[in-house]
């Protein structure tokens, strides 16, 4: 059985468990969401999809 799952929503689900349970502090949460939007409207954006893509790849086809 294969799961698809979006990158987005694993993030936001692992964001709300580390507010949670280790004690994130909203504030820092939300500066991690600010980094993330400027990183995304930057030149090193491109690298950061392919470098993400590559990985979300090999993960893919790893056999269990």
């Amino acid at each position: 059985m294969a799961l698809s799952i979006s990158a987005v929503v694993l993030l936001a689900i692992i964001v709300f468990l580390l507010i949670k349970k280790s004690g994130l502090k909203a504030g820092h949460a939300i500066v991690c969401m600010l980094l993330g939007f400027y990183l995304a409207s930057s030149t090193i954006a491109p690298t950061i999809n392919e470098v993400t893509s590559n990985i979300a790849g090999m993960i893919g086809s790893l056999n269990f």
